[in-house]
């Protein structure tokens, strides 16, 4: 590869959820993509993650995948935890008021063909074996199935490669943590009677099990019992499946053919930094943590939502001074919020101790009594919550989340869907129109007056009430990275507020 074609392509390593997505995301965007997996390529039906929240659905949908995700599996408006504590998701302000249950080889599936569609190179069978990064790019060393290693250069590297990130020891970073629980299990099966619900959740003393149903006469089963924590490699059998089933849950709903079984243990860790250099970390290569609430695959995927236009824009030399200092400015706080969240649900169901178990009565009743709690619960697990914060003076919207809003012409996560910024103005202005394909201009569908600029992530950039036509081009230079005439008034780059951003739950 010679120096021009490096200098404008990327490399992800890891083929899982969040590699998928990014790879496609920079792909669609006129990137040269590697996409670099040690596995072989194969469609599995095999996988752990099995939720989809609302915030990813709503990331899924600017990318016109939603729609189809939602007939691959069955959907949930409520979750039940500590048998006392009920969270209402149909209350979520999101087109997606649900927990959509499907399996994660779905999500996989539907990327992996977006990203093939988008021009992405496989690279299957190749294992990370060094990486070396200067000012002007990064050399990935590979290994193939031959024994040969080759070296590929680009202009950045992603490590999406999972918790035993290959890249992340590459570029020498600790994942530091503890581990939460030591033994769990996982099994797919079939069951002779069917429970009550898509999602059947309960603990006791000793025990915890949780089923799922994937719509398609196949159960998803993930349980623990603490009189038996064994390692990872311990054999597994139905039987064992089935009594911390009966242990949890009172019956085993008649469980037979499993076709999958597992074990693996929880930890929370997180990567110092997401970001050394030339080289991104994303998803479960920088943080992992408890399966509570379902949050891994869903956090990884908004990960690589965050990541995919900032380092498109700098490939394409269109990014503002600080660009990509906001990545993990602005993720490394929402995994930390993860884990703090997971890891509490986590211990508080396997609560022994008469004051713990007294503790996790109260929550659960002040949760169900104060709705700005339950909304902020709400908030974390779906990931609707998480806000990034605006400079000072900015607008009240600034940082945050946009809901699919009415647009004259449609709504926002379909004018999303090509990868753009979106400069949403009252119905009195003229604006430039669709900018050198990065940014589309659409009027609300009312008489609503604040100019709001929204960044291909579905997030605020900027808003003003009332904002004349050169304040409004200003806004748009400045995000787009794109230069005034001289002399222009606010000629300047967003660096010095992109530095600064960091998360925080809403």
């Amino acid at each position: 590869m010679n120096g021009t074609a490096a200098h404008r392509t990327v490399i992800v390593v890891g083929s899982g959820p969040t590699g998928l997505l990014l790879a496609g995301d920079l792909a669609a965007a006129g990137v040269t993509v590697m996409l670099v997996e040690k596995r072989p390529r194969r469609i599995s039906n095999l996988s752990r993650a099995f939720g989809v929240h609302a915030r990813t659905l709503e990331q899924l949908d600017a990318r016109g995948l939603a729609d189809e995700l939602l007939t691959t599996g069955e959907t949930i408006t409520g979750l039940r935890l500590f048998r006392r504590l009920s969270l209402d998701l149909s209350t979520l302000p999101s087109r997606f008021p649900f927990l959509l249950i499907t399996p994660q080889y779905e999500v996989e599936r539907l990327l992996e063909r977006r990203a093939r569609d988008a021009g992405v190179e496989f690279a299957y069978d190749n294992e990370v074996v060094g990486l070396r990064q200067d000012d002007d790019g990064v050399d990935l060393d590979m290994r193939g199935v031959d024994g040969a290693v080759v070296t590929r250069r680009a202009a950045y590297v992603v490590g999406a490669d999972g918790h035993r990130s290959a890249v992340r020891e590459a570029i020498g970073l600790d994942f530091p943590g503890v581990s939460v629980i030591k033994s769990l299990i996982l099994a797919d099966v079939r069951l002779a009677e069917k429970p009550g619900g898509v999602l059947t959740v309960n603990g006791r003393d000793d025990a915890f099990a949780m089923i799922a149903s994937f719509g398609d006469g196949w159960y998803r089963v993930m349980g623990w019992n603490r009189r038996n924590e064994v390692s990872d490699d311990a054999p597994l059998d139905l039987e064992e499946v089935k009594e911390i089933t009966r242990r949890a849950l009172g019956t085993d709903y008649g469980m037979h053919e499993a076709r999958w079984l597992s074990r693996f243990h929880s930890d929370e860790r997180q990567a110092p930094h997401y970001r050394v250099g030339r080289v991104f970390l994303a998803g479960d290569a920088a943080h992992i943590h408890s399966p509570a609430g379902g949050q891994g695959m869903n956090t990884g995927l908004q990960d690589a939502a965050n990541l995919s236009w900032k380092l498109a824009a700098a490939v394409h030399d269109r990014a503002p001074e600080g660009l990509l200092d906001s990545y993990e400015a602005e993720r490394h706080p929402v995994g930390r919020a993860v884990l703090r969240s997971s890891g509490g649900l986590v211990r508080l169901a396997r609560a022994r101790n008469p004051l713990l178990r007294a503790a996790r009565a109260l929550v659960s009743a002040f949760v169900d009594m104060a709705p700005p709690v339950q909304r902020k619960a709400l908030g974390q697990i779906t990931g609707i919550g998480y806000a990034y914060p605006a400079p000072r003076g900015a607008h009240r919207l600034t940082g945050t989340r946009v809901p699919d809003v009415a647009l004259k012409h449609g709504r926002l996560y379909e004018a999303l869907r090509g990868g753009r910024f979106v400069l949403i103005t009252p119905g009195t202005y003229e604006g430039p129109g669709v900018r050198e394909g990065w940014l589309t201009v659409e009027r609300w569908a009312g008489d609503r007056r604040t100019a709001v600029l929204v960044r291909p992530d579905g997030y605020v950039a900027w808003a003003a009430e009332g904002a004349d036509a050169a304040g409004i081009e200003e806004a748009v230079a400045r995000h787009l990275g794109q230069a005034l005439p001289a002399g222009s008034p606010g000629c300047r780059g967003a660096g010095a507020a992109e530095k600064r951003s960091t998360s925080r739950p809403g």
